[in-house]
Order: C-alpha cells, then structure tokens, then sequence
C-alpha cells in the first residue's frame, strides 16, 4: 500500500520532469532549424562562412532573447551555452555544405521556408509555455509566443538586408504564430493536459505555415499581388 502512495506522490513530479525534457528537446530541435535558415538565408547572400555562422546564431537565439528580456528572466542561451554552440555548429555545417551546394539548389527544396516552418511551430509553444512558467498571464504568454516565434525570423531578414517574412508577401507567417500561440493560452485556460497544450499548438502553426507556402494563401496585400523580393535581390535576375 505504502509503495502505491509512493508512487502516486511521485506521479505529478514524474510528469513535470517529462514535460520539461520534452520541451528541453523540442527547443533545440527549433534551434537546429532556425540555424539552417539562417545559415541558407547567409548562402543565398553570398556571405562569407563567419557570416553563415552568425546568421545562424542570431536566428536560432534571436527570439528567446528577446521573450526573456521581456519576461526579466535569465536568457536561456547564457545559462545553456550549448544553444548557442548548436546554432554555430549547424551554421558551420551548412557553410561547408553550400560549397558544394549551391544555396540556389537547396531552395528548389524550400529548405529555407520549410525549417522556418518547424522553428516557427516549435518556439511559439515553447515561447508560451516559458512565459506561463514564469507567472505570466495566458494573454502575456501568447504574445511571448509570437515574439519567440517571428523574432528569429525577423532578425535573419533585417540582417541579411531582406523585408522580413512576418511583414512582406501577404504570408501566413505572423497569423500562423498567432493562432498558435492563442490556442496555447486557450488550452491552458481550459487546464487541458500539458502534453496536449505543446502539441496541438505545433501542429496547427506548422499547418498553416505549409498550406500557406503551398496554396499561397495569406491576409490581403497592399498595392497589388505580392512580390517575391528574393527574386530580386538574386543576382542573376538583374544581370
């Protein structure tokens, strides 16, 4: 009897100590793939392999940084160096990969939108629910899951000299990270299972964010059709 007492105490600090692996796995999971959109994005730019690996750095952490600055929280990255290590690593890789290639390639495969699909949905949840950890109110957290989620990206862009996505091209992208974020503060408000609460919002932001890449669908641009402004900064289209 006293073994399943036991066991029953234990249950809820078992719980906690998953939940908390799991989302410890799924922030470097969106930390791999910001950094490989940066590190594309610095391709496509023709920077240099210091330059891939900074990109990479600054999109993989830009977002956190940013949500725990607001928070007034330690940043993760200065606590666990090994985010930041990733985000180099993986820039390093993919500089390296780009020599033999090109970035022009890789983007037939949309490796650029399709990894900052996945960053997207991942750090939105894991955005939010750092927020709610740290006693913020469900509208707080939302919001801190959009600000974790586009901030990567709109950091990427600004510093390879781009419009950022969350602004341009009429894109799901904001909206994406938006829904997921107020459907995360939605379930916790409904005390739904945490397990549930960081699933559930992933899904739905990288469903969006894909039907939007694949369907062109998007909120209504001004001044016309969207324009793909990639295509013009690409050197071979003014020469």
């Amino acid at each position: 009897m006293s073994a399943w007492i036991q066991a029953a105490v234990d249950a809820p600090e078992l719980i906690d100590s998953a939940l908390e692996t799991l989302r410890t796995v799924l922030e470097y999971i969106g930390t791999v793939a910001f950094a490989i959109s940066g590190a594309v994005a610095a391709g496509r730019k023709r920077m240099d392999i210091v330059g891939a690996v900074v990109l990479a750095c600054m999109v993989a952490v830009g977002g956190g940084t940013l949500r725990d600055v607001l928070l007034d929280v330690p940043v993760f990255w200065m606590e666990s160096p090994s985010y930041l290590l990733v985000g180099a690593g993986v820039g390093l890789a993919v500089a390296l990969l780009a020599r033999w290639h090109p970035p022009d390639r890789l983007d037939r495969y949309r490796i650029v939108q399709l990894s900052d699909a996945l960053g997207l949905a991942v750090f939105v949840a894991v955005g939010a629910g750092i927020a709610v950890d740290a006693g913020a109110s469900i509208v707080t957290a939302a919001v801190m899951g959009v600000i974790t989620g586009v901030g990567g990206g709109i950091i990427r862009d600004m510093l390879a000299n781009d419009v950022p996505d969350v602004l341009r091209n009429g894109q799901f992208y904001a909206t994406a990270a938006l829904a997921g974020a107020t459907l995360y503060a939605v379930l916790i408000a409904l005390e739904v299972q945490r397990t549930i609460v960081i699933w559930v919002p992933i899904v739905v932001v990288l469903a969006i964010r894909i039907a939007s890449l694949r369907f062109g669908w998007g909120v209504p641009t001004i001044g016309g059709k969207p324009v793909d402004l990639a295509a013009h900064d690409d050197p071979r289209e003014n020469a």
